[in-house]
């Protein structure tokens, strides 16, 4: 509906203000006079005219079509659409998506507001993603909605159309990463959220000209996110959050497992970039009848392969983890020296040394190991998670020798 509006009226926040009008009127209308036969079009419809009562109070409103002639147009549309929304809808949002890529923006603020604006990832956990505090990125969102006031809603052609979509590319993956694992609420994993970022995806790379990502970057992304998300439905059990190497693989999507290493093929010999190279992690872990046969040496190689690309923070954190499984906990807990939180905000950095402290068996450790669990569980905001350190912890305080 945001994409439908912003493409009717060619600004975007007037869009965007007119559909939360819309939202806050059926909010207040519906409890008393009952949910309409067709909600979205209800919604559309009375977002129109809010944009159209808006353009009359501006001064800007095309006064030279009559009241009524609009909102039976507006409304008449608004059936036809959300009735066969499909391709128009698709079409819309792409444009959409390569609006909020527009060079006006830094690549990153780009990204973000993507992510807020079109895949309706929450700012908190937008902030997250960009290890930066929530905040500061409600700033940095409203300044790029700022800047793209009056900016055309089309699709580009030619260079302009490949750098936005390598932008719109970024924003996907890490819309995945949002949905694949929430950094708040009480879900395990949503599967919706990541299956239309996967969606996402596959349309940049079908409307892609020549040339818009380097050595079939956008192949390798798509590879990764149907790697990751072919185990969506392994990652819980009774609501809970299933590790890795705990999960059922026999529960995994292997028809798509199978896509993505199709798409990987033809892409063994070429140039390490960032996608690729996570791809091909998670193809190792794919491959693996079980997790005991995982090659944890070619997932290290690959990590070091990402260090020497993007040195990220998150890079180290993974890299220390693989190397943790193919050198044992020592090894991975160095390789996290000098990372703190302010690297990495969030419950994460905190978790992963205190498991490799508990793995390491030694009593001084599971006293650390004890104080990082709860420095992780002050600072995690997913509920799945939460319960999953909780019962870590406690595993790990039953099994310590009381002193003396």
């Amino acid at each position: 509906m945001l994409s439908l509006l912003a493409a009717r009226f060619a600004r975007l926040d007037l869009a965007e203000d007119a559909l939360g009008d819309a939202f806050e009127a059926a909010a207040r209308t519906w409890p008393r006079d009952g949910v309409p036969a067709n909600p979205p079009a209800w919604l559309l419809t009375a977002a129109r005219r809010r944009a159209l009562d808006r353009l009359r109070a501006e001064a800007v409103a095309a006064r030279s079509v009559p009241e009524l002639v609009v909102e039976h147009e507006a409304r008449e549309e608004a059936q036809r659409v959300m009735a066969d929304a499909g391709e128009e809808v698709t079409d819309e949002r792409l444009r959409l998506v390569l609006l909020c890529a527009h060079p006006r923006l830094p690549r990153e603020n780009a990204a973000a507001l993507t992510l807020r604006l079109v895949l309706g990832v929450s700012t908190e956990d937008v902030a997250r993603l960009f290890l930066v505090p929530t905040a500061t990125m409600a700033a940095r969102l409203t300044r790029a909605r700022k800047r793209l006031a009056g900016a055309e809603l089309a699709v580009p052609s030619g260079a302009a159309l490949a750098e936005r979509t390598a932008v719109a590319a970024e924003a996907a993956y890490l819309a995945f990463t949002a949905a694949y694992a929430p950094g708040s609420g009480d879900d395990v994993v949503r599967a919706d959220g990541a299956g239309e970022a996967v969606r996402l995806v596959r349309v940049l790379r079908d409307v892609a000209p020549p040339g818009a990502a380097a050595d079939g970057e956008l192949d390798a992304l798509l590879a990764l996110v149907l790697l990751q998300h072919s185990r969506r439905d392994a990652r819980v059990r009774d609501g809970r959050l299933v590790l890795l190497a705990d999960q059922d693989r026999r529960r995994w999507r292997h028809d798509e497992v199978a896509e993505a290493l199709a798409l990987l093929t033809p892409l063994t010999r070429a140039p390490a970039a960032p996608y690729l190279l996570q791809a091909l992690v998670a193809a190792e872990h794919a491959v693996a009848p079980t997790p005991g046969a995982t090659r944890w040496d070619r997932v290290v190689a690959r990590y070091d392969e990402l260090l020497a690309l993007a040195g990220s923070p998150v890079v180290r954190l993974n890299r220390a983890v693989a190397l943790a499984e193919r050198d044992g906990p020592d090894a991975g807990l160095a390789a996290l020296a000098g990372l703190t939180t302010r690297d990495l905000p969030g419950h994460r950095l905190p978790a992963v040394r205190a498991e490799l402290l508990a793995r390491t068996g030694r009593d001084d450790d599971a006293v650390a190991a004890l104080e990082a669990y709860d420095t992780a569980l002050t600072l995690c905001r997913n509920e799945a998670e939460r319960a999953h350190l909780l019962r870590r912890r406690d595993e790990v305080s039953s099994r310590r020798r009381p002193r003396g």
